[in-house]
């Protein structure tokens, strides 16, 4: 585990008609969304890895698709510094997945169905009215990056 990363299961109560999940309770957990945005992901491609220096983001992985999460702890201090973690997450394994400041982060899609993901950040993309600065730090074009996902 990284230290502050939260993995949460989603159960998913299925019945004739489909299923339904509860992706996020306030009592559950101490996050507060700024915005929201869903990814679909081809199979195959690799989003990330890049960090963020105030962002929390929490993914919601649930279906359809399946993914491989892959996180890097690079804050100075922490108890995990340097450690690696790599969830498969999505149609198989529903769970919702926080991801604080300074943890690099990146996934791929598996297999040969599309993918698709939510996410819920602390923080307003560009601040408000997208007027501010790009709170990332994209390692994906580093050549010299050790951060990788294959």
């Amino acid at each position: 585990m990284i230290k502050d990363v939260i993995i949460k299961k989603i159960n998913k109560n299925e019945d004739r008609r489909g299923w339904l999940a509860e992706i996020y309770r306030r009592d559950e957990i101490d996050f507060q969304p700024a915005m929201s945005y869903v990814s679909l992901t081809r199979p195959g491609v690799i989003r990330g890895p890049h960090e963020h220096k105030y962002q929390s983001d929490c993914f919601i992985f649930i279906g359809p698709g399946n993914f491989e999460l892959h996180l890097w702890d690079r804050r100075a201090g922490s108890q995990t510094k340097n450690e690696y973690l790599k969830i498969k997450a999505g149609e198989t394994n529903p769970v919702l997945v926080i991801v604080p400041p300074g943890v690099v982060h990146g996934y791929k899609c598996l297999g040969s169905q599309d993918g698709l993901s939510i996410n819920l950040p602390d923080k307003l993309y560009l601040g408000k009215d997208k007027k501010g600065e790009l709170d990332e730090i994209r390692w994906e074009s580093d050549l010299e990056s050790p951060y990788k996902i294959n």
